[in-house]
């Protein structure tokens, strides 16, 4: 059968991203690659992905080397595929832009094929398909160019593959020809990481809520030493210049206001106290504070949702979905992934999408998906110690709330000393947006409703 050579271009994994960086390739020359199957791994702006591929073939050159930028269109790389295979790829109408250039458009993957009829192949977003997307379309069969893309641009969501695989009416016919995609190459969850605690590892007790050591960064020094002088040099990486940018945008265009309040959580200590043991044995990961800290958040900003808000100009845009955006440090980065729909959660959903999150963060093993859509930042300081911060916000929300650190401490009540479990919550606020009066009766809400629990409370 006749071959054909075809280009690999580097496709719009998140709608922010203009380029990336081959970090290395995972395929070389001579290699045989399915469909899905990643062939390099990128740097993006925000997180570092796999790119899987869109044909399935032999790679045959790498256009972009190791360590390259690479824009958003641009090709990275050539595989020989099957002519019959590849002949659907081409577009039909001789009017198009391609079948007068002679050259793919630069909009979506050289490779990619025409959809069904009735879609529009036209479509900015039409074959940018995430990496999630690939994934989910590759473990049920489905066949992405007979499903309608919902998205922006026409893309193609999770949500549209899900509906896709409920009616059954995108699944690939298995034939010689076209042979059903690989399963999807993503590990499942091992029982080791589903497995409770090591109780043999020392519990840190500077403050009663801290359940590790922070992590130390660990850098390696790239080149030698200047002659003569006690200094070296540190590449910065991608994710190191977008928090530089970020932070500095922030700083200078959005006007930071500062205030915190002092909340007693002692029945909240009690309550995990006697829910942990059977939670971590039911569920498998630790219950910690942070479920509880941010439900608390959730439902006052339910109360109070100019909380939930940017600045655009001429307009303030509210947005409807609660998405929280938890950050989590790794050794070298601070990096905000996603709780999305955070208010139609309970407290052991809450648990279980930030041991998620916070796992896959440390591990680099988010996607670019994981970290967009966010609508208002809880931070957690307190996991160092902490007892006062002022945070810089997540640039463009409105605001970012940070809980300190829980310490004892004898707090007067009703004219007498008890000694409570007391955490100030710091939060820093876009003046142009928020005002005084509005953020302190939301900390207000935030307080009482941490101070409401009690053993009563259900997690479920």
């Amino acid at each position: 059968m006749a071959k054909k050579i075809v280009e690999v271009a580097m496709p719009q994994l998140a709608e922010s991203l203009v380029s990336a960086t081959v970090d290395r390739w995972l395929k070389q020359p001579g290699d045989m690659l399915d469909m899905y199957e990643p062939i390099c791994e990128l740097i993006t702006d925000k997180v570092n992905a796999e790119l899987p591929s869109t044909v399935r073939g032999k790679l045959v050159k790498h256009l972009i080397g190791a360590g390259e930028t690479v824009e958003v269109g641009a090709a990275i790389c050539l595989v020989e595929v099957e002519a019959e295979a590849e002949a659907s790829a081409e577009p039909q109408s001789s009017d198009s832009p391609a079948s007068s250039s002679g050259e793919a458009p630069a909009s979506r993957p050289a490779a990619a094929v025409l959809p069904a009829a009735g879609f529009d192949a036209n479509a900015p977003m039409r074959h940018r398909y995430s990496p999630a997307v690939q994934r989910l379309a590759a473990e049920h069969s489905i066949d992405l160019n007979r499903v309608p893309g919902t998205g922006e641009g026409g893309r193609i969501t999770r949500k549209d593959v899900l509906e896709a695989v409920a009616s059954g009416n995108a699944a690939i016919e298995t034939s010689p020809a076209a042979p059903t995609p690989a399963p999807s190459s993503a590990p499942a969850p091992s029982a080791a990481s589903l497995a409770p605690m090591d109780p043999k590892i020392p519990v840190r007790s500077s403050g009663i809520h801290l359940s590790e050591s922070p992590r130390i960064p660990s850098i390696e020094v790239e080149g030698q030493e200047l002659p003569g002088r006690g200094e070296y040099f540190i590449d910065v990486t991608p994710i190191r210049n977008t928090i530089a940018t970020r932070m500095r945008q922030s700083v200078s265009e959005i006007p930071h206001g500062w205030m915190m309040i002092e909340v007693d959580v002692t029945n909240l200590v009690l309550l995990r106290n006697k829910l942990k043991d059977e939670f971590r044995k039911r569920e498998g990961i630790n219950l910690t504070y942070m479920p509880f800290m941010i439900k608390a958040v959730v439902n006052a900003i339910k109360d109070y949702p100019i909380m939930n808000s940017v600045w655009a100009v001429d307009k303030i845009i509210v947005k409807r979905d609660i998405n929280i955006s938890l950050s989590v440090g790794t050794e070298d980065s601070v990096v905000t992934p996603v709780i999305r729909h955070a208010d139609q959660k309970n407290i052991s959903g809450l648990a279980h999408e930030i041991d998620d999150l916070a796992r896959r963060t440390r591990e680099k093993k988010l996607k670019l998906d994981d970290v967009n859509g966010g609508t208002f930042t809880v931070n957690n300081t307190g996991s160092f110690g902490s007892i006062l911060t002022q945070p810089i916000i997540n640039y463009p929300q409105a605001a970012i709330i940070t809980f300190e650190s829980i310490v004892k401490r004898p707090v007067v009540i009703n004219d007498m000393i008890g000694v409570r479990s007391m955490v100030n919550l710091c939060l820093s606020l876009d003046h142009r947006i928020l005002d005084g009066v509005i953020c302190g009766r939301f900390l207000q809400r935030v307080k009482e409703n941490l101070e409401g629990y009690n053993l009563e409370t259900k997690v479920y």
